[in-house]
């Protein structure tokens, strides 16, 4: 009975507040005190969501950003995880080199760089790839290389003096050693990358949350605008709490292996 009460009152501490706060939302959009002209109610919202579940609209558009937010980030993934590892393991001059020109480039403010990417790649999908590509690589590679060199040497000394090869070494030492710094990148990256691909959408799409929301904007579709900003707010959620709870099972897992 305790431990039901401790989860309770533990729910009670993380969604209590968000419970009061979409009551009292409702109540205002109720009572006028809130004008339906600007503001959409909760139960409104809840409506359009409803209907665009039955007609398919919100799985079409939601399918579509998603998509595209994965294309980019399985592309930094696939090239932070590796450059970070060699950078920051087994060619650490070339990493002390190419730090600052790799931190240079990472500060960049994606948001100015939308005319670039349309100007290289076009409005197509692929300038839209490369803008997720591009905000998820650094917090991948930064962590990446940085979880490598925390990597303790007398592992990878004892390693080798017992014949591993790098292969097996990499496998069996290092990505353990730096699973919770590569995590915490990923965790970092899916944020940013879903972040940037609405206003992405927001310019020369058709589909997608992005345009969705831009579109509810210039027709003056209130529930439609609202509905739409629900939906990146869940999935971004959803996302962040998928790679923390995968955070948490390896560094669960690091702890078991430690003891």
């Amino acid at each position: 009975m305790k431990r039901i009460g401790g989860f309770f009152g533990d729910s009670f501490y993380r969604f209590g507040s968000i419970v009061l706060f979409v009551l009292a939302w409702q109540t205002l959009c109720s009572t006028g005190l809130a004008p339906g002209t600007f503001v959409a109610s909760p139960a409104v919202i809840a409506e359009t969501l409803a209907k665009w579940a039955v007609n398919g609209f919100l799985a079409r558009h939601g399918l579509i950003s998603l998509s595209r937010a994965l294309y980019g980030f399985l592309l930094a993934v696939a090239v932070g995880v590796p450059l970070g590892f060699l950078l920051g393991g087994w060619f650490k001059a070339a990493g002390r080199i190419l730090d600052p020109l790799l931190k240079f480039l990472g500060q960049f403010n994606p948001f100015a760089l939308f005319s670039v990417f349309m100007l290289i790649f076009g409005l197509g999908e692929t300038s839209k790839v490369a803008m997720i590509f591009w905000v998820s690589l650094w917090p991948i590679l930064h962590n990446a290389s940085l979880g490598v060199r925390t990597v303790d040497p007398l592992f990878v000394k004892l390693a080798r003096s017992l014949g591993l090869s790098r292969p097996r070494i990499l496998w069996r030492i290092v990505v353990p050693s730096s699973a919770p710094y590569l995590f915490s990148g990923l965790r970092q990256a899916s944020g940013t990358a879903f972040f940037m691909l609405i206003p992405a959408e927001m310019l020369g799409a058709a589909r997608g949350l992005g345009w969705l929301i831009i579109n509810a904007q210039i027709n003056y579709q209130i529930p439609q605008l609202y509905a739409g900003t629900a939906i990146i707010v869940a999935i971004g959620l959803a996302i962040d709490a998928l790679f923390r709870f995968l955070e948490g099972q390896v560094v669960r897992w690091r702890e078991k292996a430690a003891v």
